[in-house]
């Protein structure tokens, strides 16, 4: 009978680790995922900030190019 009880006892522990693990698991997971995610927010904001730029420069260019036809042309 102690033998009963003693391998219900090493089940019931044996499922207490395997919870403990899964749980273990699952959060690593949401973790990671958490990084890829952040990783993803952090690229499409360089890329907005490198578009961001190029677009300045371009304006400037254009009115350089507005401020350069006005001079030649003696608009004022």
């Amino acid at each position: 009978m102690q033998a009963v009880k003693d391998k219900i006892n090493e089940m019931g522990a044996l499922r207490k680790v395997k919870a403990e693990a899964r749980a273990e698991e699952r959060a690593e997971k949401e973790i990671a995922k958490a990084r890829s995610d952040v990783a993803h927010e952090v690229r499409l904001a360089k890329e907005a900030e490198a578009s961001m730029s190029l677009h300045v420069a371009k304006a400037g260019d254009i009115a350089r190019a507005g401020e350069k036809a006005a001079h030649d042309h003696h608009i004022w």
